[in-house]
């Protein structure tokens, strides 16, 4: 069981046993989180479109995989199961394994896994999930084989480059489907938040970040709830509330610690086409121990593309904002230029002045 080690030289802070890194004492932490990884139906037959047995994610993150390599940290939404068989998308997600292969093999190191899709194959499922992921190494939070684990391993903690973060993760629901014990699912539940909370600050960390399961699906702005739920985890302590759900992008607000709310990257990867759900922004953040402060945040546009070849459709993401010329989309049509651009200015309207956008 991997609970003691980290990916990147971090160290995961079991309870409160606290691990000091072996890497310089740099102060500084460049956090990056992307929006929901889901695998519909299409998806899953695209990862057989290889020409090779078996199934292969990596084509999905090869243009993004060298901006991920460059963070510290990579935290992802993770909104399917690693159930087994038989493969299925929308409505009860299970992905084979590879998917999970493929998201180490382009940097993700945190994944949070508390949404509505958690119960999508019942308690198995869940429990599977948590140990693909561990055998893979990369470390999940927000759901739990048991209490035990969760009051163990929860609220997670990392340490990397001297600066140590409690991250929290919590949904809403999870589609109707109730936890069977001894499986845990976090649930928005402001007593509880509350408790873990006051757990998170007795490991001292630099910062707290809080990940939020909540909102309308495909509302382009925040409701009145995310509004105050976000007001409550900041007068809580916590420095930055990064949510999902929706499926488009919504806004952007505040400027640093004890503010910055991220109400919706959208989606990361996913077979939803229609306008503003067919990509999503990565949002990244660079955390200073010594001041206390977010210095900087920024955002990835970034759109799903689906190009066809001899051997089938396939799922790659691309920075939108990719000079047009780029050799890279030589192979791309006038009509998916013409969307992934029309996506682009999408998202820079809804999000001017709410950080800077990264150039690739």
């Amino acid at each position: 069981m991997l609970k003691n080690t980290f990916t990147k030289s971090a160290f995961i802070i079991a309870g409160l046993c606290f691990c000091l890194s072996m890497t310089a004492q740099q102060s500084e932490l460049k956090l990056v989180f992307t929006g929901d990884i889901m695998g519909h139906d299409t998806q899953i037959a695209s990862a057989l479109a290889t020409g090779e047995p078996g199934y292969d994610y990596k084509s999905c993150f090869e243009y993004l995989r060298p901006y991920l390599q460059e963070a510290d940290l990579v935290i992802g939404n993770l909104e399917v199961t690693f159930a087994g068989e038989p493969y299925k998308g929308y409505p009860a997600f299970s992905s084979p394994d590879e998917l999970a292969d493929a998201l180490k093999w382009a940097g993700f190191d945190i994944l949070i896994n508390a949404n509505n899709h958690a119960l999508d194959r019942g308690q198995k499922g869940l429990v599977q999930t948590i140990e693909v992921l561990e055998q893979e190494e990369i470390v999940q939070t927000g759901t739990f084989v048991d209490p035990q684990s969760r009051s163990t391993y929860y609220p997670l903690v990392v340490e990397k480059n001297g600066v140590r973060i409690a991250l929290l993760n919590y949904t809403y629901g999870t589609n109707g489907i109730k936890d069977r014990p001894p499986a845990i699912v976090n649930r928005i539940d402001k007593a509880q938040i509350g408790e873990d909370m006051q757990k998170a600050k007795t490991a001292q960390p630099d910062f707290i970040l809080v990940t939020m399961h909540w909102g309308n699906e495909y509302q382009l702005t925040e409701s009145k709830e995310q509004q105050e739920l976000a007001k409550f985890l900041f007068e809580l302590g916590a420095d930055a509330v990064i949510g999902s759900h929706p499926h488009v992008v919504q806004p952007i607000r505040g400027d640093g610690a004890g503010n910055l709310v991220v109400y919706s990257m959208g989606n990361l990867i996913s077979n939803q086409r229609n306008r503003y759900r067919d990509g999503g922004i990565v949002f990244e953040m660079v955390l200073s121990k010594e001041k206390h402060e977010i210095t900087s945040h920024a955002f990835l546009p970034v759109w799903v593309w689906k190009p066809s070849t001899k051997k089938g459709t396939r799922f790659t993401l691309v920075p939108a904002n990719l000079d047009p010329s780029s050799t890279s989309l030589s192979a791309m049509s006038a009509e998916d230029r013409s969307k992934m651009t029309l996506f682009l200015e999408d998202t820079r309207s809804r999000l001017q002045g709410c950080g800077e956008v990264i150039t690739p």
